[in-house]
């Protein structure tokens, strides 16, 4: 399973929803960034580290860990950048799904 959805220009009660669910080390790296862009990345635990380097390494983005009460074990990751960093990284996401 694989869900993705990308947030152009998010608004700050967006932001603050997502900074909620961050470990204190996530909230401190974005502290005093403003992003032009979200992508959110929700799947299984392995496919979320599997994602999260596939990410990084296709756009410079940062991701974040959003925790929450899943009992399906389904975790999420966030990538914040830019509009086309984080384009790159959800279509590399995308791709490395697809090429399973």
């Amino acid at each position: 399973m694989l869900i993705t959805r990308f947030i152009r220009a998010p608004r700050q009660g967006t932001m603050a929803m997502l900074v909620r669910r961050m470990s204190p080390a996530a909230r401190k790296e974005l502290e005093g960034k403003r992003f032009d862009a979200i992508g959110l990345v929700q799947t299984d635990l392995p496919s979320l580290f599997y994602f999260a380097d596939i990410g990084q390494k296709a756009g410079d983005v940062i991701a974040a860990e959003i925790t929450g009460n899943c009992p399906q074990h389904i975790s999420t990751i966030a990538f914040f950048g830019n509009t086309a960093a984080v384009s790159a990284a959800l279509a590399a996401v995308q791709k490395a799904q697809s090429d399973k």
